[in-house]
């Protein structure tokens, strides 16, 4: 059986480059090893499908830290607008919730993969699922078609890479892309976690005390080692049995493995900021005059509707201030020591959790060797990229998908216009 186009993997991005290839032409056949479509799809944006985001492309692409700018080229062929037009066509209703993010207003990752099942089919694509591929084939410094495990070999002179990287395993992202790359003569960069919870063994983490506090607007700064910003993240964040998790957390996390690797240190310095839109003075006013209103309260007590409670205790011991003494009895330096660690409260990063528990994989194919514009290799003519496998990853909040959607339909339009021979608009 002879495609014009393969498409390797059943997720986000293999989705919309099935699409895409069939829309422009192509007879594309899916190809994916588990036993359903969509997987990662579903349990994107806590099982609502967050499609993209709806900020404009520069503001995009600063959140996606991981090579963003390689995306104006797959943006000019199908960027977040368009994302938003497609499914609307499709008849999936969107709408726009906190900082750009866009949802379907069903609230359901299910309706999206279904309207995706559905125009697949409208546009012809064939899938077979339970079907891994064993490798991509290549004649005469070319694309050929696949090997499947099962030794069938099937023809197409285009075949799209979209395996997904090694995080969440269970969804079937498991690597099987990298090797298949490299035997085309790509290179893989080093992989590592990204949009993951961060360890700690701060003592406040090993005896549980504040497991399970959450904080809302909050600021995770990760340092250097000469003590330097390197990136301040705000957001929500809440303390686990091992560190730290939370949107904050995750887009912090990156910077944390990067800096370890830097170093070799073994620990990264953070601080955080339980109030960031008052200054350091402000919070030294503010929490005085409020022990000076009811001078005869604990300012454990005092702090209560200022600060979250658990969090209390922690910050006075730190300050080296008793729980129990009253207005008449502050000393002046350590309440300005409170006051500080309620703007930098230090936590020394460890590391983070595995790259199988991350959100999204950090490295992959080497963006040099891939022509943005249509997400085909520089090296071997026919093989087409999309999705997570390349070396590109963006922050939680729409980002992701918004690359994997974009690349996906990119890979397609060019993989059916090099297979078909026929250029479309």
């Amino acid at each position: 059986m002879t495609y014009d186009c393969i498409v390797i993997g059943g997720g986000p991005a293999g989705l919309m480059s099935a699409i895409s290839a069939g829309l422009h032409g192509a007879r594309v056949l899916l190809l994916e090893k588990g036993d359903r479509l969509g997987r990662k799809l579903l349990i994107s944006g806590g099982g609502r499908c967050n499609v993209t985001n709806a900020k404009e492309t520069d503001e995009l692409i600063k959140h996606i830290p991981g090579n963003g700018r390689f995306m104006h080229g797959p943006f000019a062929v199908f960027n977040n607008r368009d994302i938003m037009a497609f499914f609307e066509d499709l008849g999936i209703r969107l709408k726009e919730e906190d900082r750009g993010r866009m949802f379907p207003v069903t609230d359901k990752a299910k309706s999206v993969l279904d309207a995706l099942l559905s125009k697949a089919d409208q546009v012809g694509v064939e899938y077979r699922l339970h079907t891994p591929v064993d490798h991509v084939r290549y004649a005469d410094g070319k694309v050929a078609g696949v090997k499947l495990k099962s030794g069938q070999t099937i023809d197409a002179p285009a075949v799209i890479i979209a395996s997904g990287g090694k995080s969440v395993p269970k969804t079937g992202s498991t690597g099987d892309g990298y090797p298949w790359a490299e035997a085309a003569g790509h290179t893989i960069t080093d992989l590592y976690p990204t949009e993951v919870p961060i360890k700690s063994n701060e003592p406040f983490i090993k005896d549980k005390s504040l497991q399970g506090l959450s904080l809302r607007n909050i600021e995770l700064s990760v340092l250097n080692a000469k003590g330097k910003r390197l990136i301040t993240h705000e957001g929500d964040m809440i303390f686990t049995h091992f560190g730290l998790s939370g949107p904050a957390v995750l887009r912090c996390s990156q910077f944390v493995v990067k800096e370890l690797k830097k170093t070799g240190a073994g620990v990264v310095h953070m601080t955080l900021d339980l109030l960031p839109d008052k200054t350091t003075d402000t919070i030294y006013r503010e929490t005085y005059a409020l022990a000076e209103q009811e001078p005869k309260r604990a300012i454990k007590n005092v702090l209560k509707g200022y600060l979250p409670e658990r969090i209390i205790p922690l910050l006075l011991a730190r300050a080296e201030l008793q729980d129990d003494i009253t207005f008449a009895n502050i000393p002046k330096k350590p309440w300005q020591q409170l006051a500080e660690l309620i703007k930098q409260f230090p936590i020394r990063a460890t590391g983070t959790l595995s790259l199988e528990e991350a959100f999204i994989t950090g490295g992959g194919v080497h963006l040099k060797e891939i022509t943005p514009k249509t997400m085909m290799s520089k090296l071997t003519p026919g093989l087409f990229f999309a999705g997570e496998v390349l070396d590109i990853h963006g922050y939680t909040g729409g980002y992701n998908i918004t690359v994997a959607f974009s690349t996906g339909f990119t890979a397609g339009k060019a993989a059916a216009e090099l297979a078909t021979g026929t250029v479309t608009s």
